[in-house]
C-alpha cells in the first residue's frame, strides 16, 4: 500500500502554536457584536448624511423638498437596531413602514376614489401614490471595507 507522509521537524513549532492559540480559542461573539454595531452605524449614517443607496445611487428627492427619510419624526432613523450572537450579525429597521422606503410601494385607496393627504400645507388628492425605493439597508463597497478592517483589527490583535 502506498501513501503520502509529510514529516516536519522544527524547534519553532512551539512558538508558532503559541502565537496561533488566540485564533484557535477565538470566541466570535465580540466580533459579531462589533460587526452588527458597525452595520447599524453605517445605516444610520446613510439615512442622516449620505442620502444614497448602498450601490451609491442618489435617492430620489421627495415632493416637499425636506430631508429624505427623516420627515416623519425620524421614526425610521430611531428604529435602526442590531442583533448579534456567536454566529450572526444583523441590523435593519424595526419601524413597521421601513419596507416601504427600502423597496418602494404604490399606494391606492381602499374605500374611496382618491387618497387625500397634505403636502407642504396643501391638501392634495390622488388616485394613487408611488413612493420610490430608497434602499438604506445594505453594504456599499466602503461599508464592506470598514467591516473587513474591523475583522482584521480583531483577528490581527489576537496574533500579537
Amino acid at each position: 500500500m502506498g501513501g503520502i507522509s509529510i514529516i516536519i521537524e522544527s524547534d519553532d513549532f512551539g512558538k508558532v502554536f503559541k502565537r496561533l492559540k488566540p485564533i484557535f480559542d477565538f470566541e466570535p461573539s465580540e466580533l459579531m457584536t462589533g460587526i452588527a454595531a458597525l452595520g447599524e452605524s453605517q445605516t444610520r449614517r446613510r439615512i442622516s448624511e449620505e442620502k444614497t443607496a448602498p450601490d451609491g445611487s442618489a435617492w430620489k428627492p421627495n415632493n416637499e423638498g425636506t430631508s429624505i427619510l427623516l420627515q416623519t419624526g425620524q421614526h425610521l432613523l430611531q428604529s435602526i437596531a442590531n442583533e448579534a450572537s456567536s454566529d450572526m450579525a444583523e441590523w435593519g429597521a424595526t419601524w413597521e413602514h421601513a419596507h416601504v422606503h427600502q423597496d418602494g410601494m404604490t399606494i391606492v385607496p381602499k374605500n374611496a376614489k382618491a387618497l387625500i393627504f397634505q403636502i407642504g400645507g396643501k391638501t392634495v388628492g390622488a388616485s394613487k401614490v408611488t413612493i420610490p425605493a430608497r434602499p438604506f439597508v445594505g453594504l456599499s463597497s466602503e461599508n464592506e471595507a470598514e467591516i473587513e478592517e474591523l475583522i482584521t483589527d480583531v483577528l490581527g490583535g489576537s496574533l500579537q
